[in-house]
């Protein structure tokens, strides 16, 4: 539910992967077959050969630097430059407000998720099955467009009954589209960790 471009993480995460499997088996390689190693190191004084040249058949007019050189800086540049922008995109699309309804003439009412966890936690509390609960609201793309959904994330207790649990949840989800008047996109989210797992548990296994 959050504003990241998955599908370029996913091409980021591929061409890295593959990049260091690449440079993994290279490395090995070098050090089991009878001269590879070797092969490589001249490879490597060729290309060098062949970058030193380049720079040379495009000075500068001080007679010191390269226009090669130029471009390579220009290039680092434009790649930190995607780098910081592709890292400020990571995340993003949360939202502190649920729901907003322009009254006539006599200002806007805006609910808030802090009023919605307030509501949740208070609609849990002294439930068997939950240990813990939280909320959260981010910015989703729809058929309306840009609207509101929550992230309701619940914690099971120890050898709680996960149909119980998914009943409660849309007993839940049913009263916050009743309080706030229209239904509102919901994610619930049931999960189980250490803290489960130490808590006691409240019904028969």
């Amino acid at each position: 539910m959050t504003g990241t471009h998955r599908g370029l993480n996913r091409f980021l995460l591929a061409l890295t992967g593959l990049l260091l499997i690449a440079a993994g088996t290279l490395t090995a390689s070098a050090r089991t077959v009878p001269g590879l190693a070797g092969h490589l190191a001249a490879t490597g004084r060729a290309g060098w050969d062949r970058i030193r040249a380049a720079l040379a058949s495009a000075p500068l007019p001080d007679g010191n630097t390269s226009w090669w050189t130029i471009a390579a800086i220009g290039v680092l540049l434009l790649g930190a430059a995607l780098l910081i922008s592709w890292a400020a995109s990571q995340g993003g699309g949360r939202t502190r407000v649920v729901a907003e309804k322009p009254g006539a003439g006599q200002g806007t009412t805006t609910v808030e998720t802090g009023l919605v966890s307030r509501l949740v936690t208070e609609a849990l509390a002294g439930n068997r099955l939950v240990l813990a609960a939280s909320v959260s609201a981010w910015q989703v793309r729809g058929r309306a467009g840009v609207v509101p959904a929550l992230k309701i994330s619940i914690q099971a207790r120890h050898g709680a009954c996960p149909r119980e649990l998914a009943d409660t949840a849309e007993q839940l989800v049913a009263g916050l589209d009743r309080i706030l008047g229209h239904p509102v996109p919901v994610l619930v989210r049931i999960t189980a960790g250490t803290r489960t797992r130490l808590a006691r548990p409240d019904r028969a296994r």
